[in-house]
């Protein structure tokens, strides 16, 4: 039996190394070059380590981590879709949960089970964790955008309404990390790199 679950686990570690090959809009900071996703839940393992002490309530740090590098595995099948983009919706998508089912379904069953239940809770966005996961989730971006002079909002003319109203979701896992973000973004207006529609 746990050779077998060895195996399968192998097999698990193989397919995901595709999230490599996944594509984000965003670019890495200060750079031309486009983000992948492997590299983008890195980062949030990263920032979930780094600012967990700023979060409006403790929370399972370890729950957090398997959240975020966790949360776009789906994506090796589904695709990223573009926070900004209006054509799809970026919630959950019976797309993500076929992919969730097919990749996470590669694992013995009880891990596929808490795998997919970790990637359901992100998804809900109720719980402290996933509230804090999703702060970071919105945070990278925006500190990429920053870095790169508008980065995708200058290259899809996204503008503050539409930036402001997906970030705010910020302050749900942290009220600290928001009050910088939101600085952030308003300083973005006046030096001319988001646009604010009159």
């Amino acid at each position: 039996m746990e050779a077998n679950n060895l195996l399968r686990q192998i097999n698990f570690i193989k397919e995901i190394d595709k999230l490599k090959l996944i594509q984000r809009r965003t670019k890495l900071f200060n750079s031309n070059r486009n983000e992948n996703d492997a590299e983008h839940s890195w980062h949030l393992a990263m920032m979930t380590l780094v600012l967990a002490e700023h979060s409006n309530v403790p929370i399972d740090v370890l729950k957090v981590l398997k959240m975020v590098l966790i949360h776009d595995i789906v994506e090796i099948d589904a695709g990223d879709t573009f926070i900004y983009d209006t054509s799809k919706s970026h919630s959950n998508t019976d797309e993500e949960r076929v992919a969730a089912n097919r990749i996470f379904g590669m694992l013995p069953k009880e891990q596929a089970a808490e795998f997919i239940s970790v990637w359901e809770e992100f998804e809900l966005g109720e719980s402290n964790e996933a509230k804090f996961a999703r702060s970071m989730d919105r945070l990278e971006p925006l500190l990429q955008n920053t870095s790169n002079k508008g980065g995708t909002w200058a290259e899809f003319g996204v503008d503050y309404a539409k930036v402001y109203e997906k970030k705010k979701v910020i302050k749900d896992g942290s009220q600290a990390i928001w009050d910088y973000a939101e600085n952030l973004i308003h300083e973005s207006v006046e030096k001319g790199i988001l646009k604010k529609n009159q």
